[in-house]
C-alpha cells in the first residue's frame, strides 16, 4: 500500500453510525497511534498501555458514553485494512461482545500493519497529513490543536479546508450570522471593530458541520472566540428555553467567575430576525454528542 492508498483508506474509515451520534473512537486511535510513531515508539501497543490515554481522550472529545467503550475501536479498526491485533483468542466472546478483559490480562497489543507504520516511520510528512485529514472530517477547527496536542503530535493544525470534505462550507455562512446577531457574541455581547471589520468574533455550528450540521442562520450563533471553544469543547450548551448551561466540570480561577459561570442559567440573546432562532434539533444535538454534562432534553 502507497501513501496515497493508505490517505483513502484513512478517509473511509468505518465509524459506528446510529442516526446523528458521534463516534470518534476509531479517528482518536489513529490520532494516538500517529503520535507512538512520531516519537519512534514500536509499532505495536498492548491494550493495557493504551487504554488510559484513549479513555481520556475520549473523555475529553467525545460524547459521555465513549469513554466506556475504548476496547471497540481497538478491535474493529481491523476492518479498515491498517491496523492489527497479531493475536486475538479469546477477544471475541460468544455473545459477539469485545472483552476488555481479555485484552487487558492478555496483554493483547495492536497497531499498524507493517508497511503502513514503515511508511509512516521514513515520511513525517505523512504523519501530519493523515493527522490533518482525520481533524479536518470529524473535528471543528477549534479543537483541532488542541487534539494534536494530547495525541503527542507537535505541529499546527491545518484549521483550512481541504478536499477531503464531501460537502463544502457556504463562504457566506459567516457573513449570515454575525449579521443575524448584530455583529454581538451571543452570550457574552462582545462586540470589536477594526473601523468596519469585526475582531475576535465567529459563526459557531451548534450542530458540527464535520456531523453534518448545515451552513444555515437556525445552527448559527455569533460568538466571541472564547465562547465558541467552550461551545465546542462541551464546556456550554444551551437548554430547551435557549438559556445557557455550563457544564460541572467547567471550572477555574481568574475570569472564570466573569466569563463562564456567570452566565449559568441567563437566556441566550436571540437574533433579531425570530426565524433564525438555534433549531431544537440542533441544540439537542450538541446536547446529547458534544456537551460534558449531565442535562438532556
Amino acid at each position: 500500500m502507497n501513501s496515497q492508498e493508505f490517505l483513502d483508506k484513512v478517509a473511509k474509515i468505518n465509524v459506528c453510525k446510529s442516526g446523528d451520534k458521534r463516534s470518534p473512537h476509531k479517528p482518536l486511535l489513529i490520532l494516538l497511534c500517529l503520535g507512538r510513531v512520531y516519537a519512534g515508539k514500536p509499532r505495536l501497543v498492548g491494550f493495557d498501555e493504551i487504554e488510559e490515554e484513549l479513555v481520556s481522550m475520549l473523555s475529553y472529545f467525545g460524547p459521555l458514553s465513549a469513554r466506556s467503550t475504548p476496547q471497540l475501536p481497538f478491535w474493529y479498526l481491523q476492518s479498515d485494512g491498517f491496523w492489527e491485533l497479531p493475536k486475538t483468542d479469546g477477544v471475541m466472546t460468544k455473545s459477539g461482545s469485545i472483552s476488555k478483559k481479555v485484552l487487558r490480562d492478555d496483554k493483547i497489543s495492536g497497531g499498524f500493519t507493517i508497511d503502513i507504520y514503515e511508511l509512516l516511520k521514513n515520511d513525517s510528512e505523512l504523519v501530519q497529513k493523515v493527522s490533518d485529514l482525520i481533524l479536518e472530517i470529524h473535528f471543528p477547527p477549534s479543537l483541532r490543536q488542541e487534539i494534536l496536542d494530547e495525541a503527542g503530535l507537535d505541529f499546527e493544525a491545518n484549521l483550512g479546508s481541504g478536499s477531503a470534505k464531501k460537502a463544502k462550507r457556504d463562504p457566506a455562512f459567516r457573513k449570515r450570522v454575525l449579521e443575524a446577531y448584530d455583529y454581538r457574541c451571543a452570550i457574552c455581547d462582545f462586540s470589536v471593530r477594526m473601523e468596519n471589520t469585526p475582531v475576535g468574533l465567529e459563526a459557531a455550528h451548534i450542530k458540527w458541520f464535520q456531523a453534518g450540521g448545515p451552513d444555515v442562520e437556525n445552527n448559527g450563533l455569533a460568538l466571541c472566540c472564547l465562547h465558541h471553544k467552550l461551545l465546542d469543547r462541551g464546556a456550554i450548551a444551551f437548554d430547551n428555553d435557549l438559556k445557557i448551561i455550563i457544564s460541572e466540570k467547567a471550572n477555574g480561577h481568574g475570569g472564570f467567575q466573569d466569563w463562564v459561570l456567570d452566565f449559568d442559567g441567563k437566556p441566550l440573546r436571540t437574533p433579531r430576525n425570530t426565524e433564525y432562532l438555534p433549531k431544537p434539533e440542533f441544540t439537542k444535538w450538541h446536547i446529547n454528542e458534544v456537551f460534558q454534562g449531565k442535562y438532556k432534553y
